[in-house]
């Protein structure tokens, strides 16, 4: 597992908005600390030097603001 970035907050149509730390493409799969499933990125979204993730959320254990994302590669 290798963080990709921090959780920041949950958006109004109930995506997470993650900021990115390292680069990823949309259709990865993150997951939190416990390598539970958060959801999939949906679209990078912000300046592109400080990306940020829009993820389709697939669990009600969402975490909370400050918690790194992780991917599998």
């Amino acid at each position: 597992m290798f963080q990709v970035g921090i959780l920041t907050h949950q958006a109004k149509s109930g995506r997470l908005i993650v900021q990115l730390t390292k680069e990823i493409k949309p259709g990865v799969f993150l997951f939190d600390g416990d390598k539970r499933k958060l959801g999939r990125v949906v679209e990078l979204i912000g300046p592109v030097k400080a990306p940020y993730a829009s993820v389709a959320v697939v669990s009600s254990r969402l975490g909370k603001a400050g918690d790194p994302a992780y991917t599998e590669r």
